[in-house]
């Protein structure tokens, strides 16, 4: 008889994860450095917790949802590297359209051959 394996639990309160950032957030002084920063905090405790409390089932839809993800990515690094002075925001936006590309285009073939996977043969 196999034994399964406990599924993985995060150990933190996302309620004491948000206050936290919270009031890092107050604490500091106010300007645009950090709420990008606390929202990029926030948007990893959401997608750790979104990742890790999926089932097994669900995985793949999930993965297809990241592919859309970073088509929305693609736009955002279009609109950076859009203008004309080459800055470095214009680098990183280019940067950023090409490592987008090679994510959606590697999870549209890993999501084909998981989906492969399930279909009968014959």
């Amino acid at each position: 008889m196999r034994r399964k394996k406990p599924q993985r639990r995060a150990s933190m309160d996302p309620t004491k994860i948000m206050q936290a950032t919270e009031t890092a957030a107050a604490s500091a002084a106010t300007g645009s450095l950090i709420s990008l920063v606390t929202v990029f905090v926030l948007a990893v405790f959401v997608g750790y917790y979104v990742v890790w409390n999926v089932t097994a089932a669900l995985h793949s839809p999930l993965m297809s949802v990241t592919n859309a993800i970073s088509s929305v990515i693609i736009v955002g690094a279009l609109i950076a590297a859009g203008p004309t002075d080459v800055n470095f925001s214009k680098i990183m936006g280019f940067l950023a359209v090409i490592l987008a590309s090679v994510n959606i285009f590697g999870g549209f073939i890993v999501s084909q051959r998981m989906l492969q996977m399930f279909r009968k043969k014959g």
